[in-house]
C-alpha cells in the first residue's frame, strides 16, 4: 500500500483522478525499486532502476495515467516498461496492457515485479518502442516513458480514433515537454502541452552488425 503522505502530496500537486489515486494506493513503490532505494520509495522523485534508466516520480506516473483516461477494457500501449510500476498503474485502471522493454534485463526485472498481475490483461515483450506492437493495434492509449525528439509516425498509426497519446517528447540537452496528443474520428491530430519534464532519450534496439 502507498505511503498515505505521497497521495496526499499527488492531491496537493493537482490529481483530481480518484480511480487513478485509488490504484497508486493500492501499490507499493518499493516493490518496483531496487531493495537498497527502498526506503526512499514513497518520496515523490524519480530513482535509479539500473542500466542507466529510473523510476518516474510518482506525480509524474499520476498525471501520465490521469491524461490517459484509460478506461476500463481500453488496450493501452506503453513503450518503456522499466521497473512495471507504470504498467501496474494502468493494470489497475482495468486496462489491456501491451508493455515493451528494450533491455532485457529491465524487462526481466520488470516482469518478476508484475508477476502478481500475470494474466490475461498482461502482455509484456523485449523489442523496439520505435515500433509499437503492430499485430495487437489499434490501441485507445498509448503511453510513453521515455523521451523521443518526436512522436514516431509508427505509434501515431497504431492509435484509434479517439486515442489518447502522452508521453515526453524532446532532448535533454534543448528541453523536453510532457504531451496529450488526441487523434480524432477522422485522423486528425490535437496536441496538448502539460508541463516541463525531464525523461531519460527512448532508445531503438541495436542493429544488427
Amino acid at each position: 500500500m502507498e505511503d498515505g503522505r505521497l497521495i496526499l502530496a499527488l492531491r496537493r500537486h493537482g490529481i483530481r483522478d480518484e480511480r487513478v489515486l485509488a490504484a497508486m494506493t493500492l501499490l507499493s513503490r518499493a516493490d518496483f525499486v531496487p531493495d537498497r532505494l527502498r526506503d526512499l520509495a514513497s518520496q515523490d522523485e524519480a530513482l535509479p532502476i539500473g542500466e542507466a534508466q529510473t523510476i518516474s516520480q510518482p506525480f509524474v506516473v499520476a498525471l501520465m495515467s490521469e491524461a490517459l483516461e484509460v478506461r476500463p477494457g481500453d488496450r493501452v500501449l506503453e513503450i518503456g516498461t522499466g521497473s512495471g510500476y507504470q504498467a501496474a498503474v494502468l493494470h489497475l485502471l482495468g486496462a489491456d496492457v501491451y508493455s515493451i522493454e528494450v533491455r532485457e534485463g529491465l524487462a526481466r526485472s520488470a516482469a518478476e515485479n508484475l508477476r502478481p498481475f500475470a494474466g490475461p490483461r498482461l502482455h509484456l515483450r523485449v523489442g523496439d518502442g520505435f515500433a509499437g506492437w503492430p499485430e495487437a493495434a489499434p490501441f485507445d492509449a498509448i503511453v510513453l516513458t521515455a523521451a523521443p525528439e518526436r512522436i514516431p509516425l509508427t505509434l501515431v498509426e497504431q492509435l484509434a480514433p479517439g486515442g489518447r497519446l502522452v508521453g515526453p517528447i524532446g532532448s535533454q540537452d534543448d528541453g523536453q515537454e510532457l504531451i496529450r496528443l488526441r487523434k480524432g474520428a477522422d485522423g486528425e491530430l490535437e496536441t496538448q502541452r502539460l508541463l516541463s519534464v525531464r525523461f531519460v532519450p527512448m532508445t531503438p534496439s541495436p542493429q544488427p552488425i
